[in-house]
Order: C-alpha cells, then sequence, then structure tokens
C-alpha cells in the first residue's frame, strides 16, 4: 500500500467526510448550515405566525418538542436546563433559535441550551447571548458553558446566572 495521499476524487466517502471537518476558511459544516437553515424557517414562521398568548403556546411547544427529540443524554439535560430556567426566571419565553431551546426576554434571546449531540460535539453548551446581564468588573466573564451533567450545585448556578441574566 502506498503512503501517498489520495486525490479527491479516489477518497472514500469517509474521507472526504472527515476533510469536510477542515474545510478552509469561507466554508460552513453541515451542523451550521443546518443549524442556518433552522434559524431561516424560524424566522419564517415569526413573519408569518400569531401573536401574543397563542404565539407564545405555539413557541414553547416548538422547544419542547426539540426537546424530546433529543437522544440521551441531551434530552434529560435540556429537559433540567428547561426546567430550572422558567423557574428561575418564568419571565423568559421559551422559544427555537437555529433550531435548539433557547429563552428569550422582550423578543430577544437571553440564554439558550445546545446539544452536542445534534452539533456533534463531545459536550452540550448552555449559552448566554449579549442581551444577559452578565457583565463582571474587570471586564471579562464566561458567556458559555460545557453540560455534561447536573448536580445540585450545578442546577444551582445555572438558576442563579439566569436570575442574573435578566435584572
Amino acid at each position: 500500500m502506498s503512503d501517498t495521499p489520495k486525490t479527491d476524487a479516489a477518497k472514500t466517502n469517509d474521507q472526504r467526510a472527515d476533510s469536510a471537518a477542515d474545510s478552509p476558511a469561507g466554508t460552513f459544516s453541515e451542523q451550521e448550515r443546518a443549524a442556518m437553515k433552522a434559524r431561516a424557517a424560524e424566522l419564517k414562521a415569526e413573519a408569518r405566525g400569531s401573536r401574543g398568548e397563542k404565539k407564545a403556546a405555539k413557541d414553547e411547544a416548538a422547544c419542547l418538542s426539540k426537546i424530546a427529540e433529543m437522544t440521551s443524554p441531551d434530552r434529560e439535560l435540556a429537559s433540567r436546563v428547561h426546567e430550572i430556567v422558567t423557574t428561575a426566571a418564568p419571565e423568559l419565553a421559551p422559544k427555537l433559535w437555529y433550531g435548539q431551546p433557547a429563552y428569550a426576554k422582550d423578543g430577544k434571546v437571553v440564554c439558550f441550551f445546545r446539544s452536542g449531540q445534534v452539533d456533534k460535539e463531545r459536550y452540550s453548551t448552555l449559552g448566554f447571548s449579549v442581551e444577559a446581564n452578565l457583565d463582571e468588573d474587570g471586564g471579562l466573564w464566561p458567556t458559555s458553558y460545557a453540560v455534561t451533567g447536573l448536580d445540585d450545585a450545578g442546577e444551582a448556578t445555572i438558576a442563579k446566572l439566569v436570575r442574573k441574566a435578566v435584572r
């Protein structure tokens, strides 16, 4: 067997998929393209959708449906994060954002859950947008947290962060 690299034409589908992960700057991965398509569909639905309580109920149902579609352990993590966020900050409205569960205040996303399995990453993420009031003295603060499991301390930390984010 030769040690010379295969040309693109001679590569297998698996090898092409692997090289796509190392794609040059300016191109998007399959997961990024899927997230952009999901966001475009969300914006279209918002443009033609209903307003007020009917819209809020529809958005929450979509968020819960997306959580239910996740595979374990992300489903359990997302479900627990949903419960913590909606309890700690009932003023946040669940919705989908780039095809993932998110929580918005006055229509602007404050925090979100990203499934590691959907994103093909080794862990899920709880993130906060620029709308979150998490600013710290000194000009440095975290805006994203890896979530691989939740114990009592982790749940308390999320609740504290969410309450701070909406103050």
